[in-house]
């Protein structure tokens, strides 16, 4: 979260006059229908570059101007607001935080003592006016003062009630967004209609709650944040709304069947101090990436409602609230080219090749796409503008190609018509495409993969070495390792007495690596050495996993109803290199682990990271230097810890190296305690330096 946003920097009047007529245009189009030429980020840099200049150019300011204006000016309606509906002012960070609060509470002429804090919702706003109970009108924001009449959208939207429980006459204000499993059926009946999809969540919701003439209905959710009793009502009940502290009157709100973030995890709260605030400000952040719908931001207000009164508004925005703006995590580039690999299981993946784009804290060039299905449904074609969504540790991927960008020179996605790898037939009859040979195809690969350092860890083991085996018929898989034999491996090319030995003796340690590294080395689609962990400690022996159905292996933290049969799966197609790891003598349990079946054991208290979230950052130092991250996330879990790899308000310890760079950054805006690898070392000394710790 940056204190300084990128501006757009303007050179001259020219400049300035283009990108003003540009900023109109797009907020006409974004909020119409959400077919914006700009991304948010982008729109958002504009403005701010317009802004900068006028104030250093006050004689050049155009009327036409987006600065000042709600909604930036460009919509017109024809249905009045009893009440004005104004857009937010916005901050950047902690510093900015504090002086918009110093200022406001100077103005007040006190402190503020209780402070409102909720997400900021990436939708649109609209107004739901409700008589005697009955839900009457629903109105867009609109140029803030008038909006458009939109209510032939009333029964498509999820949360909006169209009765109250009490039979009163209010407004309720939210917003009307996407969540992410109402757009993919968004984008697969547009699809399925015109062959094109939506670019995002929001421009879908956009353009759904306007829409009258489609063939297809569209569901859209409601997250109400506010109310207004109706103008001139001087009841009890009206009175009352009007008084109450914004938190109470959103309790009211959820008693009359209104959805409100209270039902998320990012709930709103009311918070005392600014510290706290800034606290829970992180905490929304960190739970960003794992929400089903899109917010960009948090809300801060004064919770009180004659601080709000006392406060007021300016021409665009309440005085009494501020948006606190998180970095965007998706924006708009070009689709270069596509990549086909295939993956040391055979499946066959494509890979976006970006125009690059800096998102969510880094550069972005290559993207996922899942699959060639995955590239159907989207209607994706090179050459395509598309939105690219980034968030946290999530792998960026491509959302949607944005339709209304095309110029005609874009060119279909060439498909593989064979494997890219090794030119055999392809296997299409699932949804993930496979090489018909399967492991064998990228078999060099697998291999690899099992011998490393965090796996079976075979040290003299390199890749030139497995070719070799490979090319002389030694080897097909790494379960074919356990029964070489000395004079098989003098028979290679630059193989004598002593590197032979040391080989032999490394192979036959691998074989008393534990259950969940021998796991991690099959390789089973859907699991890496995180889960490989989880599932060993689960189930304690490879009998125990391989006797398990798919409702047995969803039992394990994380194994969610999809994945579960994928490895049940997977575990029958690789029963033959299993049998063979067996035969071999390979080690096939896990150390300290119960199987299911008996007496489950309660974590001994005295392990030092008992029930505690712990994340590692950065280049770790000191004891922890010559281990792989795989490592150390194994002997935080050896210490009764559980090995994480992002940041939340779950979180109960950072470990951060030198280079510590965002997660840092969030673990401080969570108050997480931070120590460094040497402390961490210390903390944990008597599992690093035991014989069993297989470090």
């Amino acid at each position: 979260m940056t204190e300084t946003p990128p501006i757009t920097t303007l050179a001259d009047d020219t400049a300035y006059a283009e990108a003003v007529q540009l900023a109109v245009d797009s907020a006409a189009a974004y909020y119409a229908d959400g077919t914006s030429t700009l991304d948010d980020d982008a729109y958002d840099r504009l403005v701010r570059g317009i802004q900068a200049y006028e104030e250093e150019h006050p004689e050049s300011v155009l009327p036409s101007s987006p600065t000042g204006k709600v909604a930036g000016g460009a919509v017109v309606g024809d249905v009045p607001h009893t009440v004005p509906m104004l857009s937010l002012d916005n901050v950047f960070g902690a510093e900015q935080l504090a002086d918009w609060a110093a200022g406001l509470e100077r103005r007040l002429g006190r402190p503020v003592t209780v402070w409102s804090v909720e997400p900021k919702l990436d939708g649109l706003a609209i107004s739901a006016r409700y008589r005697h109970g009955r839900l009457a009108q629903l109105v867009t924001r609109g140029d803030g003062t008038a909006g458009e009449d939109v209510s032939h959208a009333i029964g498509t939207i999820v949360g909006l009630p169209d009765r109250l429980t009490d039979a009163v006459t209010v407004e309720l204000r939210g917003e009307v967004m996407m969540t992410a499993s109402q757009f993919e059926d968004a984008c697969a009946k547009r699809q399925a209609h015109d062959g094109t999809t939506f670019a995002n969540p929001r421009s879908a919701a956009a353009g759904t709650l306007r829409a009258q003439d489609r063939p297809y209905v569209c569901e859209l959710t409601f997250f109400g944040y506010g109310v207004l009793p109706s103008p001139g009502d001087d009841s009890e009940p009206a009175t009352r709304l009007r008084e109450l502290p914004h938190s109470q009157v959103m309790e009211w709100v959820a008693t009359q069947g209104v959805q409100t973030t209270a039902v998320t995890p990012v709930a709103g709260i009311v918070a005392e101090t600014l510290e706290r605030v800034q606290e829970r400000v992180g905490e929304i952040a960190g739970l960003r990436a794992t929400l089903p719908f899109g917010i960009d931001g948090i809300v801060i207000k004064c919770d009180l409602a004659t601080d709000q009164a006392e406060a007021g508004f300016s021409s665009r925005a309440p005085r009494w609230a501020i948006a606190y703006k998180l970095p965007a995590t998706e924006k708009i580039t070009k689709l270069l080219r596509v990549e086909w690999n295939t993956g040391r299981t055979g499946i066959i993946a494509p890979r976006a090749v970006l125009e690059p784009v800096e998102l969510d804290g880094s550069t972005v060039t290559y993207a996922t796409l899942h699959n060639v299905a995955d590239i159907t449904r989207r209607g994706l074609m090179l050459g395509d503008s598309v939105t690219v969504y980034k968030a946290g540790d999530v792998i960026p991927r491509v959302e949607a190609p944005v339709v209304h960008l095309r110029t005609g020179d874009e060119q279909p996605i060439a498909i593989p018509q064979v494997c890219p790898s090794c030119g055999d037939a392809i296997d299409t009859s699932q949804e993930r495409w496979r090489c018909v040979r399967g492991r064998g195809c990228r078999a060099i690969a697998s291999i690899t993969y099992a011998v490393g350092r965090d796996t079976l860890d075979i040290e003299g083991l390199a890749e030139n070495r497995i070719q070799q085996m490979l090319d002389t018929g030694l080897i097909a898989d790494f379960a074919d390792l356990f029964f070489l034999t000395k004079e098989q491996l003098l028979g290679l090319e630059r193989m004598g007495e002593t590197s032979s030995d040391n080989l032999i003796a490394a192979i036959e340690q691998a074989k008393t690596r534990p259950l969940s590294r021998v796991f991690a080395a099959l390789g089973v689609r859907g699991t890496g050495r995180s889960m490989s962990r989880r599932v060993a400690r689960h189930f304690a022996t490879m009998d125990a996993i391989r006797a398990a159905d798919a409702e047995a292996i969803q039992q394990v933290e994380g194994m969610g109803p999809e994945k579960a049969p994928v490895v049940v799966d997977e575990l029958i197609e690789l029963a033959p290199l299993i049998d063979k790891l067996v035969r071999a003598g390979v080690n096939m349990t896990e150390p300290g682990a119960t199987p299911p079946s008996a007496e489950p054991q309660e974590p001994s208290a005295d392990l030092p990271l008992v029930s505690m979230s712990v994340v590692v950052t950065g280049t770790m130092t000191g004891p922890l230097a010559q281990l792989s991250r795989n490592e150390v996330n194994e002997l935080i879990e050896r210490a009764g810890g559980k090995a994480s790899s992002s940041v939340s308000a779950k979180t109960s310890l950072l470990v951060a190296g030198e280079k510590a760079g965002s997660k840092r950054t969030k673990a401080e805006s969570l108050g997480v305690r931070i120590v460094s690898p040497e402390e961490f070392a210390e903390q944990v000394n008597a599992f690093l330096t035991n014989d069993d710790a297989n470090v």
